[in-house]
C-alpha cells in the first residue's frame, strides 16, 4: 500500500514513524499464546496506541490512509465496547479481537513502510521525476516516440529521465482512444502503443535505453528515457475533475521523491495548476492551433451569432436596418 504524504513532509521522517508504530503495535501484542487476565486493561491499551498512532500521523499522511492503517472497522468496533470486555466469557474474545487486530495492524505498517522505501528509492534516484498531463501527449509538436524529452525539459543530454503515467491520465488516454477526434484518437493511441512496448511486465520499463554516439535534433542524446504507470492505491478515491486529480497524483509523487517533479503540459489551466502545487511547469506549445482570426461581423465574415435573446434581438434589429436601406434606395 503506498500511503500519500501531505504537501512538504518529509517522506523519510514518515518512514521512520511508520516504522515505530509498527513496531509499538508488536510490541504491545507481545506474547498472546495465553489469555491475559484483564481484558479491558489491555483493549484500553490497544485504543491509547491508536489514538496515539493517530495524532503522529494526521499532519504527515492523509485521512483516508489513516483509516487503512489505524482506524478500521474492527478499530470502531473495540472502541464501542471499551469498559464493558469483564467477566471470564468476554475476556477470551476480545482478547482473540485485539490482538488479531495488533497483528494486522503491525503487517499494514511494515508493508506501507515497505513500499514508501521502493518508491522513495526509485523516485529520488539520479534519473529526473517528470509527469505529463494528456494535452501533451495528444498536442505536444512531436508524438511520444519522436519527442526529444531532454531538449522540451531543458535538460543535459546525457540525464535520465523517468517519465510516470499515473493511471488517470492512461484512463483518459484508453477513453480519447475510442472517442476523440482523428488526431486525439491516433495520438491517444500512440502514446499507449509505446507505452505497452515498453513495460512488458509490472508498472515499469525502458521508453528509450542509454544511446552513445546517436544525435536527436543535432544533439548528442545518452541519457536513458525510462517510464512508469503509477497506480491508484487501494481505496483511493479520485477528486471530481481528471485535471485536480493529476495535479494531486504529481504533488504527491513529489513528496515522496523529497526532490522536484517537472510538469509538462499544453494547457494553460493545467500549467497554472502545477505552479500552485510547487511543480516545475514546462508548458509547450499546441499543435492544436486556433488557427487565423475570425472577422467580425460587420467585416462580412459571415459568422453567426448565437441562440441567446440578446443575440436575436441584434439580429432583428440588422434586419430592420437592412430593409430600411432597401426602401431608401
Amino acid at each position: 500500500m503506498l500511503i500519500t504524504l501531505r504537501p512538504g513532509v518529509d517522506a523519510r521522517a514518515t518512514r521512520d514513524t511508520l516504522h515505530t508504530i509498527g513496531m509499538e503495535a508488536g510490541n504491545l501484542r507481545g506474547g498472546t499464546a495465553s489469555p491475559r487476565p484483564d481484558a479491558n486493561a489491555w483493549l484500553l491499551k490497544y485504543l491509547a496506541w491508536a489514538t496515539n498512532a493517530v495524532a503522529h500521523l494526521r499532519y504527515s499522511v492523509a485521512d483516508a490512509d489513516i483509516d487503512r492503517l489505524v482506524l478500521t472497522p474492527r478499530y470502531y468496533a473495540l472502541l464501542s465496547r471499551a469498559g464493558f470486555a469483564h467477566g471470564t466469557t468476554e475476556a477470551p474474545l476480545f482478547n482473540g479481537l485485539v490482538s488479531l487486530e495488533l497483528a494486522e495492524r503491525q503487517d499494514a505498517f511494515e508493508t506501507a513502510v515497505k513500499t514508501l522505501n521502493e518508491h522513495t528509492s526509485r523516485w529520488s534516484g539520479r534519473a529526473w521525476p517528470v509527469v505529463a498531463d494528456s494535452s501533451f501527449y495528444l498536442n505536444s509538436p512531436e508524438p511520444l516516440a519522436d519527442t526529444n524529452l531532454h531538449k522540451d525539459l531543458h535538460l543535459p543530454a546525457a540525464d535520465d529521465i523517468h517519465l510516470l503515467f499515473p493511471i488517470v491520465v492512461v484512463d483518459e488516454l484508453d477513453g480519447l482512444k475510442e472517442t476523440g477526434r482523428n488526431h486525439g484518437r491516433w495520438r491517444a493511441g500512440h502514446t499507449l502503443g509505446r507505452l505497452d512496448e515498453a513495460i512488458t511486465t509490472g508498472t515499469t520499463g525502458i521508453l528509450h535505453p542509454m544511446r552513445l554516439g546517436e544525435t536527436v535534433d543535432d544533439e548528442a542524446v545518452t541519457g536513458e528515457v525510462t517510464v512508469e504507470i503509477v497506480l491508484d492505491q487501494p481505496g483511493h478515491v479520485r477528486l471530481p475533475i481528471a485535471d485536480d486529480e493529476l495535479i494531486d497524483r504529481a504533488a504527491m509523487i513529489q513528496a515522496i521523491a523529497g526532490r522536484q517533479v517537472r510538469f509538462l503540459t499544453c494547457d494553460t489551466g493545467q500549467s497554472t495548476r502545477g505552479r500552485m502545487a510547487g511543480l516545475k511547469v514546462t508548458k509547450l506549445p499546441s499543435k492544436a492551433s486556433a488557427g487565423p482570426e475570425p472577422a467580425r461581423d460587420h467585416e462580412g465574415g459571415g459568422q453567426e451569432r448565437g441562440n441567446g435573446g440578446r443575440a436575436q434581438r441584434k439580429n432583428r434589429r440588422d434586419a430592420e436596418a437592412a430593409a430600411e436601406e432597401e426602401q431608401e434606395r
